[in-house]
């Protein structure tokens, strides 16, 4: 007889030093179906999934593969079994090509020598069974995010998966991908794999699942149909309240103050030009593009990353030259990076280090460091961005995405920026964190300061922001007033061939 369920986990407890990351969680999950597991950051999802990729041990509680009893010691030993995991924050060797990554450890071998052919043929069969397009000879780290993780779902395939477990899939995708990575699910569970779904996006989840596992600090909250569920519902579950607004009023208005003024900016070696914009003292100005657009190569060629070609930045009138990052934070700018684990955080190292390290100078007396006046900054940041952890002195890495997220941008606040760059701020953060995030930015311009948002997410870009620039192909297709535009136009301005 055929097991009802292709996992279960039963009673799952797991301890951290002074956190209870999980207490007495369950999970279980049906052949050939897409289970959605959601809660807020830090409601234990990640941890849930790590412990049955073997990347933790569990404390409490038992997992059952297929009918049997297993622990996993190391993901090596998960994938030995078909349970596979695409992570969210994306851990490939960037020199290296398409299908070295897929079949890393494993490459096929002929007469003593690695088979390229036989690699390249492998990789082409899950590609060409899976409808991806990307060419198996090319190196990783020339690649966009989306096509990154479209190697990582083949990789997962390649195991021959019976569970496949997806944090944050989507996070990085337009809506034409997402879309796309639908097809393969889809093709995945006709296979008879199951697909455990990790997302903090409510019109996905319903779109995608068949059951819907919502947890909620640790804990195991409900398991229902997602065909008896709503958005509305799941928030509840979800935050243990109800949530009548899903981006909070804004008091303040932009001034009619210039800030900064962007006038013809142009960057041959990525690929952009003829940026012109205005941002005013108290506005939000959104960003929107398809991947590919590129919106955040004009963030970073601001910030300093990348070299301007030509063009001019002016803060208040007087042009600055922000030629590196360094350059930039002294004239008053702040750039929060869209992938925080590569470019954003010291994962080894402590919330309170990662809070500080952009502004050392600033706690230097007599050339030693103020202690003192450190823990003050830390346990203000904390309390006020609601971070999650026992204390300044845990381990970044040790905390949730969105957490994580919360820690970056108070390491720039204290840095006292006027101009605040930021790239995918609410990338896979919950939905009560992303409010929280929302609420602080409101608190920030309604102090002065201009902030500039890129955002795959439409609805986000027309929820905060007072005016949308459209970025298509490397040029700017149009400045919108956020209260007047409708997706559609926007999605209009982003397919212009310009």
């Amino acid at each position: 007889m055929e097991n009802e369920y292709i996992l279960e986990m039963k009673s799952i407890s797991k301890l951290f030093p002074g956190v209870k990351a999980l207490d007495d969680v369950k999970l279980q999950v049906r052949p050939g179906t897409v289970h959605s597991l959601m809660g807020e950051n830090g409601a234990g999802k990640s941890t849930l999934m790590k412990c049955l990729f073997g990347i933790y041990s569990i404390d409490q509680g038992e997992i059952i593969l297929d009918g049997r009893k297993v622990q996993f010691s190391s993901p090596a030993e998960a994938l030995e079994n078909h349970v596979s995991m695409v992570h969210q924050e994306l851990n490939q060797v960037l020199d290296q090509n398409v299908m070295e990554n897929l079949w890393l450890g494993r490459y096929p071998i002929k007469g003593g020598l690695i088979d390229d052919k036989k690699m390249y043929e492998d990789t082409m069969k899950i590609f060409n069974d899976l409808d991806i397009n990307v060419d198996p000879k090319a190196k990783v780290g020339t690649l966009p995010v989306s096509q990154k993780q479209m190697i990582e779902i083949g990789k997962a395939v390649s195991y021959n998966a019976k569970v496949i477990v997806m944090d944050e899939p989507t996070s990085s995708l337009t809506e034409k991908e997402v879309e796309h990575l639908f097809r393969i699910i889809r093709k995945l569970i006709e296979k008879n794999s199951s697909v455990i779904y990790i997302s903090h996006k409510m019109e996905e989840i319903l779109t995608i699942s068949d059951d819907v596992t919502v947890m909620r600090d640790g804990k195991w909250i409900a398991t229902q149909l997602a065909s008896s569920l709503t958005i509305d519902n799941i928030i509840k579950m979800m935050v243990g309240r109800e949530m009548t607004e899903r981006y909070p009023q804004k008091d303040t208005q932009p001034s009619s103050e210039i800030l900064m003024e962007v006038k013809n900016l142009s960057s041959a070696s990525t690929k952009f030009s003829g940026i012109n914009f205005e941002l005013h003292r108290g506005e939000i100005l959104g960003v929107a593009g398809l991947v590919g657009s590129k919106r955040t190569e004009v963030l970073e060629t601001i910030f300093g990353i990348n070299q301007k070609d030509e063009g001019q930045i002016l803060v208040e009138g007087k042009e600055v030259r922000n030629r590196f990052p360094g350059e930039s934070i002294k004239n008053g700018f702040a750039m929060l990076t869209e992938e925080r684990r590569k470019d954003g955080i010291f994962s080894g190292l402590s919330v309170a280090f990662n809070l500080v390290i952009d502004n050392l100078d600033s706690y230097i007396k007599n050339g030693l460091l103020n202690n003192k006046l450190i823990k003050i900054d830390v346990d203000k940041m904390i309390q006020a961005f609601k971070i999650k952890t026992p204390s300044g002195s845990q381990r970044i890495g040790n905390l949730s995405g969105g957490n994580q997220q919360k820690v970056i941008l108070g390491r720039w606040l204290l840095t006292h920026p006027t101009i605040l760059l930021l790239d995918e701020p609410t990338r896979g953060i919950d939905v009560g964190a992303k409010y929280e995030i929302y609420q602080l930015i409101n608190q920030l311009v309604a102090e002065g300061k201009g902030i500039i948002i890129v955002s795959s997410e439409m609805p986000e870009l027309l929820g905060i922001c007072d005016r949308i620039l459209v970025m298509s192909n490397g040029h700017q297709s149009g400045i919108f007033d956020a209260k007047d535009v409708s997706q559609e136009q926007i999605m209009q301005a982003s397919a212009k061939f310009i």
